[in-house]
């Protein structure tokens, strides 16, 4: 059933959820399900997703699928839209933090891995998902972080990859306008989960940069609440979800013509067809950029 292009109804919607055997995502699933909702739970640890699922009760499914696993994802995909009939919602979550370093101390592999996780990990979320999500009208989160707003010391792997996420989601509601669906991005700040207690809380020198942080930047939220923002988000098919509050002067301030910008080509009609000309195969709309027919690279003089 092709929803609301207003307004996302979640009883009886079909959702996939990664990261979702605990933190964030598992409160997430929580409040989509409380909505009616249908959760498929995501997890590099089987045991745990199943665990978890077993909590609802009712419509709950357990997938075990890494999210760097490209042929992994698309199957998870497949089986989640196989056993719900469809997919109207998905939401992007998984990810990690890196070992505290500065860049000229920090493992490369660690780099890596981040990278591999938070941002090809969302692209290999959303893309098997795209199809069916056009074809239910449906929604997508990425869920990124205002450390791609205001990025801090000895954790670059975490900051560039959550800006690299964001911009991906902010691509991906563009496109999916085209063709009736809808996507946002997730912004959070501290959240407790067990990833906080072991990245900050846990290391001296990275609690005392967390102290450092200004009220109320320095609150905390729960990952209930994290979970709540993200479900009523999903509802009003909200481009930008933000917790806590005290972040919104700092986001607009910093992202007032971007988000405009955004804003008003997702309601462009015009570009709008453009994209639509593009996704068909048009002659003229996928030949490849032109700084790649021309062998120039995009920004280079």
């Amino acid at each position: 059933m092709r929803r609301s292009r207003s307004r996302l109804d979640l009883d009886g919607a079909a959702c996939l959820l990664t990261g979702a055997g605990q933190g964030i995502g598992l409160e997430t699933a929580r409040a989509l399900h409380a909505r009616g909702a249908r959760v498929a739970l995501v997890d590099v640890d089987g045991d745990r997703a199943r665990a978890a699922a077993s909590s609802f009760g009712d419509r709950a499914l357990a997938v075990q699928a890494d999210v760097r696993d490209r042929d992994g994802m698309a199957a998870a995909t497949a089986q989640v839209v196989d056993a719900f009939g469809g997919l109207e919602v998905v939401v992007a979550n998984a990810g990690v933090t890196p070992a505290r370093g500065t860049l000229r101390r920090l493992d490369p592999d660690d780099f890596d891995r981040v990278l591999d996780i938070n941002v090809t990990g969302v692209f290999n979320t959303v893309r098997p998902a795209i199809e069916p999500v056009i074809a239910a009208g449906g929604h997508m989160v990425v869920v990124a972080s205002v450390a791609a707003i205001m990025p801090g010391p000895m954790g670059s792997p975490y900051m560039v990859s959550k800006a690299a996420a964001e911009q991906l989601g902010r691509a991906l509601r563009l496109e999916l306008a085209a063709h009736g669906a809808s996507a946002g991005v997730a912004y959070f700040g501290v959240v407790e989960t067990e990833m906080t207690a072991v990245t900050m809380d846990a290391d001296p020198i990275a609690a005392a940069l967390g102290d450092r942080m200004p009220w109320p930047l320095s609150r905390r939220i729960t990952a209930a609440r994290a979970g709540r923002v993200i479900a009523a988000g999903v509802e009003r098919r909200a481009p930008r979800t933000l917790a806590p509050r005290g972040w919104h002067a700092i986001t607009v301030g910093r992202g007032l013509v971007p988000a405009v910008v955004d804003d008003v080509v997702a309601r462009d009609r015009s570009l709008l067809e453009l994209v639509r000309r593009s996704d068909a195969g048009d002659a003229q709309g996928t030949s490849g950029s032109r700084s790649e027919r021309d062998g120039a690279t995009f920004g280079a003089a």
